[in-house]
């Protein structure tokens, strides 16, 4: 009787062997539905992000605008400013003017290029780039709902590449600035404008940095960098929030073929806010000044002058007559901290300087 007991023991039924069956094939139905159910929250999901985007497009697009500039400029080769890469992309090749004089050193040729802007005002002010309208004759807006308009230039700042410019029209539709300090890397963004003439194009792309200098644009660089596709003819136009609001101003990319390569730079909207209210209120910017030279901390530095790191920026020069002469600064003085914000280095230090007004 205990042989036979233990051979039960030891030994499984058919019933053991179908309820094992059953609970492997309720196991895999659920892994499966489970791996379903996954798939249709990513998919649903994506659905949601393609329905924000579309949603902030179709928000901020009236307010968006095509430029078209011209200028007229002598046909001789000589003189054509082609010898620079950044013009020659941007007005592409030269277009024989009307009613052209034959003799060849009068000739005149019409150089036409384009670019985009955004409405901030519902009486027509337009922000945009510099290097966009600096130095057109004419400027031409065409708006979502194809009307145009020929556009004055209010003011133009050549050390930040923003310009604005105002249409005459009431009533528009304007696209609302947000604040570009509170960004962070990772977020993303969408941005709208004309490239290659394409009117009205959308990109989406994500934060891939910020406060980026030493690009070479322009004098005074705090660039949001992003991978959102940008080109030729995108510059001047919003790059924008999933909020719909405008972060910066699309400026360049850093290409070697003249397309995108997945860097592009943006003015951030808190230094296009200061240059717009003067632009519009003075047609100029006043820019605040020390006085002095400086330089980054180099860790060679940070360890003659006791310093904890490289943060701060080292007085190399003062100028006589000056308000840091004035104020007692003095050549091998490190400056930390301006208005009781440490300061990290030369380029961020000398933007907060620009970016307060004399006095």
């Amino acid at each position: 009787m205990n042989r036979y007991h233990d051979r039960k023991r030891g030994s499984l039924s058919l019933f053991d062997i179908a309820l094992v069956a059953w609970l492997f094939i309720v196991l895999i139905l659920m892994g499966t539905h489970s791996t379903l159910y996954a798939q249709e929250k990513a998919i649903e999901s994506l659905k949601e992000t393609g329905k924000a985007f579309a949603t902030v497009a179709k928000k901020v697009s009236p307010s968006v605008v095509f430029i078209k500039v011209e200028k007229s400029v002598a046909a001789n080769p000589n003189m054509l400013p082609f010898n620079d890469e950044f013009l020659r992309r941007f007005f592409g090749q030269p277009m024989p003017g009307p009613n052209q004089p034959q003799n060849p050193g009068q000739q005149k040729r019409l150089l036409q290029g384009q670019g985009s802007g955004f409405i901030v005002s519902t009486d027509g002010y337009i922000l945009t780039n510099n290097h966009v309208v600096g130095e057109a004759d004419k400027v031409t807006v065409k708006l979502l709902d194809g009307r145009e308009f020929i556009a004055k230039t209010i003011g133009v700042d050549t050390a930040t590449d923003v310009a604005v410019i105002k249409i005459d029209a009431k009533d528009l539709p304007v696209l609302s600035l947000g604040d570009s300090d509170s960004l962070e890397v990772g977020e993303w963004v969408l941005a709208l404008g004309n490239p290659f003439g394409l009117s009205h194009t959308l990109t989406a792309g994500i934060v891939s940095a910020k406060g980026r200098s030493h690009v070479g644009i322009a004098d005074y660089e705090d660039f949001i960098q992003t991978d959102a596709a940008i080109n030729p003819g995108n510059s001047g136009g919003p790059l924008i929030d999933l909020e719909g609001k405008a972060v910066g101003i699309n400026t360049a990319i850093f290409s070697q073929t003249g397309g995108s390569m997945g860097i592009g730079f943006a003015i951030p909207i808190t230094m296009a806010k200061v240059i717009y209210k003067q632009l519009v209120e003075h047609g100029a910017v006043d820019r605040g000044y020390l006085g002095i030279m400086v330089q980054d901390i180099t860790s060679e530095l940070a360890k003659s002058f006791k310093l904890k790191d490289t943060k701060g920026v080292l007085i190399a020069q003062v100028v006589a007559d000056t308000p840091a002469a004035k104020a007692g600064l003095k050549q091998g003085d490190v400056i930390l901290k301006l208005n009781n914000e440490a300061v990290d280095s030369v380029s961020p230090f000398r933007n907060k300087i620009a970016m307060t007004a004399p006095g």
